[in-house]
């Protein structure tokens, strides 16, 4: 026998060393074998942790994931109602979709194997039709392994102690880099144009900027937002409180973005020249509107662009409104809203400042003269503080106080100055305080985190030095023998609980008393409208119910010919609501008259 043979009559034997090891394969299904710690089997998503952003189905290269309707699930303020259903057939679990989910809710789990026959059975909606699948999750994103950037680029601003020196403008603005970083954390879900009252392209615009596109992005903006440098700068930005990002980090700077666009066209014959609006010929009819705050001046502009003949009649020497006369300078500088007001009326738009509606012109006569109305009168007086001692020197309403230094007036308020309020009049009041070199301290009768202020101007008081004394009820206001303000008296209070479940009520504890002294006192506790201008023929049939015009879906009054809109109508009281306002008139005006 040779080797050969011998070799191979032998070589079998050898397998009896195998002889009771544990075996490589395994009986399935009787038996299962555990996978790897960080296996991609099949998909579960949390539901309640899914805003339905649909970013996983954006990035999937196999068009395996569709967002569809569930039962149980509805849209709703920063969540479109929509969930991943996955067609298991077409997925090749790379995991991308995991690692792009902002919210971390999308994840793959151990369990892999799945057998049928009917092909539709293979399309799953994970956390629906798995819902034991949460126990078996295997990979999943975080903070640091997700794809997305959750640290937004920074906003370069002046120092609190510098900025308190002047008026300079605080925010400094993005650098074309910076402004490109910050566009490229998008993921373009819509979250944010659902919600903005005005329904901005914001996902376009911002992916413009991203790929260098200024000139479109300016284009954008402007195709329903005529003032889109003044949103830039001191929108209340709802658009952020949505952001799909903020889900595990921070929101898209979407105003500072904004901001930057419109700061490229540095002039209004730039901002023209590169919007290069479409003005239709004239088409003979005529509107007039009162008021030329962001509603108005919208209106105006839209309707322009649809060949309207448009007249603005404005009370004040400058158009913007409660922006122009109420926001400080350092926020919103005044060649900026010269600038978008330059523009809107260079395609034509006609504005007579110093025009007071009952006074210089009734309002009869824009009745009679004009085809339509629109009536965006805003909110330009102040609830007074109320107290004993509120009629002292130097007691004062803090809108009144910002419209006086807004308009170029001195104000003496000494070197101590109490505000009494917690929105963002109040914090501007207290910030322009500072400006003029008094000492602040802002009391507000509820808990800090429920002052209704912008967080940011919250912050920025603080690091100006404002002082904020939360929880104090004020009393009275002591007058020295002059009559002028002396001190302030306030009384602390407690937080009871509201059995109804909104935020706790605050309760003056009594005995409480303490005195803050003071040289001024403003009071920011809230604004009222003027309809002074409207005669009695008209209050018939244009009906104001708790201080505001009642207006239907089209920004319609009971009169069918007259409009309004802005802070006169909605209780949001800030721009953006105010220029979708005058946009949604804008529409119903063209649709009445085109009709006639």
């Amino acid at each position: 026998m040779s080797f050969f043979d011998l070799n191979g009559t032998l070589k079998p034997l050898t397998a009896l060393k195998q002889f009771g090891k544990k075996p490589h394969t395994i009986s399935y299904p009787k038996e299962s074998k555990e996978a790897a710690p960080r296996y991609r089997g099949l998909h579960f998503n949390d539901l309640d942790e899914c805003i339905g952003c649909g970013n996983c189905s954006m990035i999937c290269q196999n068009a395996a994931i569709d967002m569809i309707h569930i039962d149980g699930i509805e849209g709703k303020k920063g969540d479109s109602g929509l969930r991943p259903r996955i067609d298991n057939g077409r997925c090749c679990w790379c995991a991308l979709c995991v690692e792009v989910c902002p919210t971390g809710s999308l994840s793959l789990t151990k369990d892999y194997l799945y057998v049928s026959e009917d092909p539709d059975s293979f399309l799953w909606t994970p956390g629906k039709d798995n819902p034991n699948g949460k126990e078996q999750i295997s990979f999943f994103s975080t903070e640091e392994t997700s794809l997305n950037v959750f640290n937004r680029v920074p906003m370069p601003e002046l120092e609190g102690k510098e900025r308190v020196k002047s008026f300079a403008e605080v925010v400094l603005g993005y650098s074309e880099a910076e402004a490109r970083a910050e566009a490229s954390r998008c993921i373009s879900c819509g979250l944010c144009t659902e919600v903005c009252p005005e329904h901005m392209h914001i996902p376009e615009y911002i992916n413009a900027i991203a790929t260098g596109n200024d000139a479109d992005a300016v284009r954008i903006i402007y195709d329903n937002n005529p003032l889109p440098e003044m949103c830039g700068k001191v929108c209340t930005r709802r658009c952020e409180d949505v952001c799909a990002i903020a889900s595990r980090g921070e929101a898209l700077a979407i105003r500072w973005l904004k901001r930057y666009a419109t700061e490229t066209a540095a002039t209004a014959e730039i901002t023209r020249e590169i919007v290069n609006p479409e003005i239709r010929e004239a088409n003979g009819k005529t509107v007039g509107i009162i008021g030329a705050g962001p509603s108005g001046l919208t209106a105006a502009y839209y309707l322009a662009l649809r060949g309207y003949d448009v007249t603005i009649y404005e009370a004040n020497a400058k158009a913007g409104g409660a922006t122009m006369y109420g926001i400080p300078k350092y926020r919103f500088p005044i060649d900026s809203l010269d600038k978008q007001i330059d523009y809107i009326k260079s395609i034509g738009v006609k504005i007579l400042f110093n025009t007071k509606v009952g006074k210089d012109i009734s309002f009869k006569e824009i009745y009679d003269k004009f085809d339509a109305v629109f009536m965006g009168v805003g909110f330009p007086d102040a609830w007074p503080l109320g107290v004993d001692g509120d009629d002292a020197k130097g007691s004062m309403q803090a809108f009144r106080f910002l419209y006086m230094i807004n308009s170029g007036e001195k104000v003496d308020v000494g070197d101590k100055v109490v505000v009494v309020g917690g929105g963002n009049v109040a914090i501007d009041a207290a910030r322009v305080s500072r400006r003029l070199g008094a000492d602040v301290t802002i009391l507000y009768r509820r808990r800090v985190k429920d002052m209704p202020a912008d967080w940011e101007e919250i912050e920025g008081a603080e690091d100006e030095g404002v002082h904020i004394v939360p929880q104090g009820i004020p009393i009275k206001i002591h007058k020295d023998e002059k009559g002028h303000v002396k001190a302030v008296e306030y009384l602390k209070a407690k937080m009871v609980p509201d059995e109804r479940g909104g935020r706790p009520k605050p309760v003056a504890i009594e005995g409480s008393n303490t005195v803050i002294e003071a040289t001024s006192v403003m009071a920011a506790i809230g604004q009222m409208g003027d309809y002074s201008f409207l005669p009695e023929e008209f209050t018939d049939k244009i009906k104001i119910e708790r201080g505001r015009f009642v207006v239907n879906e089209k920004q319609q009054t009971g009169d069918p010919k007259v409009f309004a809109g802005g802070d006169a109508v909605n209780r949001t009281a800030d721009a953006i609501s105010a220029i979708a306002d005058g946009f949604r008139a804008c529409k119903a005006i063209d649709e009445m008259l085109g009709k006639k």
